[in-house]
């Protein structure tokens, strides 16, 4: 058996099989005592660990599964992995639960170095409101001119939001996808994708590369921004929102989770005020999350409130002051404007026009934001 055979890669083919989780994983190993011996043992020993269905697709799997065909796949996309036996392994992920027996890594991001472990996930709406946008971008800049890594989950909207606002202020941050570290999704983010990798960053998942998203792996992909993390912060969310998983996922860890208070009548202020309900930290500025884990406030931006610094736009009639006061809050669409304004439909399309017009207000479709 020549060196490629070793341990480490049988950790990647069981990472290649969709039926062994970490869990299932742990099993194996008890059970065989290295993945190598699992991976050659015969049918009726693999029923002990994991059942006669499971280990009958198994068998199937390995039997026209090759190792060293798919690790120089990874090495021809300049993707590595890390199992959890390596050193290199981040020790924060390594401590929660369900950990992944293996990361897909690209990029050049040292999970060994000294200051990896300062971490902290970024998460919230896709479909953000220009509240969101702000308190994202003022939160991100202080916490990355602070030394923080930015985790997010490379989706629009907060998570975007958050990675840019690290990167352009000379920040790290890691991406975890719910899909093979080889492919952007959404596609909207390849730019920033790139950015991430070239920077000296790093785009991460537990999923082999060329796996496509799948519904069933974003609640995944949550637990490890939140293994990862020191704490969890949500700027912004619905009341059912996924960033609440990463928060749940953060508690079970005994990781803090932060919580931005917004407007109380944008429906996109509900995901954190449901988290302070349970016992998230109310945070209204970076200085909040930086005194939680004792850090020394280093190089920042302007000395301000997030909450206070947030520019109000102004219009030039009482109608249009009324339409840019409902946009401040949350998007709308036509109808939830004119049954909030009271004004006819033929008003409301002109006063609309006219923001349009001035550069006050934007639509996409028929949903209207500042």
């Amino acid at each position: 058996m020549n060196d490629f055979m070793n341990e480490r890669n049988y950790y990647l083919g069981f990472s290649c099989f969709p039926g062994i989780g970490p869990v299932k994983f742990n099993q194996i190993i008890k059970r065989f005592n290295s993945a190598k011996e699992a991976w050659f043992a015969s049918k009726k020993d693999l029923e002990e660990a994991l059942g006669e269905r499971l280990s009958t697709k198994f068998e199937v799997f390995r039997n026209s599964f090759d190792l060293k065909v798919y690790a120089n796949k990874l090495i021809e996309k300049q993707v590595r992995f890390l199992t959890i036996r390596d050193s290199e392994y981040p020790k924060l992920l390594k401590q929660s639960k369900k950990a992944p027996f293996v990361l897909y890594i690209k990029g050049k991001f040292d999970f060994s170095a000294k200051d990896s472990d300062k971490m902290i996930g970024v998460v919230g709406a896709r479909k953000i409101t220009v509240y969101g946008r702000e308190v994202t971008k003022i939160f991100c800049e202080e916490l990355a001119l602070n030394g923080f890594v930015i985790v997010s989950g490379l989706a629009l909207g907060v998570d975007a939001i958050a990675a840019q606002t690290a990167l352009e202020n000379g920040g790290k941050t890691i991406a975890v996808l719910g899909n093979g570290v080889d492919l952007c999704y959404p596609s909207a983010n390849k730019n920033l994708y790139d950015q991430i990798v070239q920077s000296g960053g790093a785009v991460i998942a537990e999923v082999p590369i060329g796996e496509t998203p799948g519904r069933g792996l974003f609640p995944a992909r949550n637990r490890i921004i939140a293994g990862l993390s020191l704490g969890v912060l949500v700027t912004e969310g619905t009341e059912d929102s996924g960033s609440l998983i990463t928060a749940e996922c953060a508690l079970a860890d005994k990781r803090s989770v932060f919580a931005v208070p917004g407007p109380i009548t944008s429906q996109m202020s509900k995901g954190p005020y449901k988290l302070i309900q349970k016992g998230a930290k109310l945070v209204t500025s970076a200085e909040d999350i930086l005194r939680e884990f004792k850090i020394i406030r280093g190089s920042t931006s302007a000395e301000v409130e997030p909450l206070k610094s947030l520019k109000v736009k102004r219009g030039d009639t009482k109608d249009e002051q009324k339409i840019i006061d409902l946009l401040q809050n949350e998007q709308l669409n036509f109808d939830q404007l004119v049954r909030k304004t009271g004004f006819d439909t033929s008003k409301i399309a002109s006063t609309l026009s006219i923001l349009e017009i001035k550069g006050f207000i934007k639509s996409d479709g028929s949903i209207y934001s500042l």
